[in-house]
């Protein structure tokens, strides 16, 4: 491999539409930055493609649609097992189910772009999230934002779900909502029962990251803390 090809990011793309497929391919490969690995209809084809290729030729990068007609054409916890095998996902949403694009999300996918969203968009979520960042579009945040089956929290419960996802410790916390630190915990503890009501566990500050990302509490055109 030459040294023009260390700097080529590997993609990989399951897309059931060829069309939306092809054209995807066409954009990612015409800037030069990135080669399609992998190009095809369904998550399985993928598994086992990837399954079956040495560790040095997989992806850096799934671009995965959820939905092959008009059904999830992967769980979230499939998602999840994917995330925690080291592969770095994108998913093509058409914001039709806001319940599924929340579970995926909390399943720890670096970001979410929209079918609806332009070509530049796409290219700039491809390249934000292959930089350790997080993607997703206002529109999104907003579909999330009003979905009634969000747990409800308080003022407070989200303030501090906020400052502690953006990275900030439990003390200082406290310090800016002028609390103690018991009470700043006691804050946060209360988020995590609401979410464990939901079937959401949030355990560890990564996990408080990507529920406030997911649920639309935090900025998607502002990279978090990791």
């Amino acid at each position: 491999m030459s040294e023009q090809d260390t700097r080529i990011a590997r993609v990989a793309l399951v897309e059931d539409h060829l069309l939306q497929r092809t054209r995807t391919e066409e954009i990612l490969s015409r800037t030069g930055e990135y080669r399609v690995v992998f190009s095809g209809p369904t998550a399985p084809d993928f598994v086992r493609w990837v399954e079956s290729v040495p560790r040095e030729e997989r992806p850096h990068l799934l671009v995965l649609d959820l939905m092959v007609d008009r059904q999830p054409s992967v769980s979230p916890a499939q998602v999840e097992k994917m995330v925690r095998a080291g592969l770095t996902v994108l998913v093509l949403s058409a914001l039709a189910s806001p319940v599924l694009v929340r579970q995926v999300l909390r399943a720890g996918v670096a970001g979410i772009v929209g079918k609806r969203d332009s070509e530049d968009d796409i290219l700039a979520a491809v390249r934000a999230v292959l930089a350790g960042e997080q993607w997703m579009t206002t529109e999104l945040a907003t579909v999330i934002a009003g979905d009634p089956e969000r747990p409800a929290l308080s003022v407070q419960e989200e303030r501090a779900l906020v400052l502690y996802a953006s990275g900030l410790s439990i003390e200082e916390v406290g310090t800016a909502m002028n609390i103690g630190r018991e009470t700043a915990k006691q804050y946060l503890d209360r988020v995590k029962k609401k979410y464990a009501g939901a079937g959401v566990s949030v355990r560890t500050q990564l996990d408080f990251g990507r529920v406030a990302w997911a649920e639309g509490y935090l900025d998607p055109s502002l990279p978090q803390a990791p």
